[in-house]
């Protein structure tokens, strides 16, 4: 199925003008996908979240994939240097409450032939999940909710997996590569 995923080779250039960010979507054997709940955090927009290992681009890093696997090591401690970089999907921009968030995230897929156990390293990690990418497919979970935008309720999707939540900018990932196996 992975095999099947029509991703870029090409990565977006080091901008300095602007803040990147690259997170690691990795899939390991019998098509698990990895995914990390983000520790709640004060101040972090995205704290409890269901998420991709992964954040921003240091000056050091040589390109974004440099930056993803660098996160994904420092985060939950697992080495991508064997994998197979399968390629990128879309740069993303995530919406805030006041407009825009001035990050792009660039989302690099990526395979394990198979699992070293995750070890949350990092204060910014709770928990790592991995979930069978077949139950995507099936639709299970998937639903919406209310979700209160510039005082209005926004219905938004969702899905709801054992006791995860996954939504926004993490959904609009998996929703990419579910676009491209259909």
């Amino acid at each position: 199925m992975i095999s099947r995923l029509r991703l870029s080779q090409d990565l977006p250039a080091l901008t300095p003008e602007r803040r990147q960010a690259a997170v690691a979507a990795i899939f390991g054997p019998g098509e698990e996908l990895l995914m990390i709940r983000r520790a709640e955090r004060p101040g972090d927009l995205w704290s409890g979240h269901m998420a991709f290992p992964g954040g921003k681009r240091e000056p050091s890093d040589k390109s974004l994939l440099h930056t993803a696997i660098r996160e994904t090591q420092e985060e939950i401690g697992l080495s991508l240097d064997a994998a197979r970089f399968v390629g990128a999907l879309s740069e993303l921009e995530p919406v805030r409450r006041r407009g825009q968030a001035d990050l792009w995230v660039t989302p690099l897929v990526f395979q394990v032939e198979r699992w070293e156990d995750p070890v949350v390293q990092s204060s910014e990690v709770a928990s790592v999940h991995r979930f069978a990418f077949r139950r995507f497919l099936d639709k299970e979970g998937r639903g919406d909710f209310l979700y209160p935008w510039e005082g209005q309720q926004i219905r938004l999707p969702c899905v709801r997996l054992d006791d995860s939540f996954i939504w926004g900018l993490s959904l609009r990932m998996v929703d990419e590569m579910l676009e491209q196996l259909s």
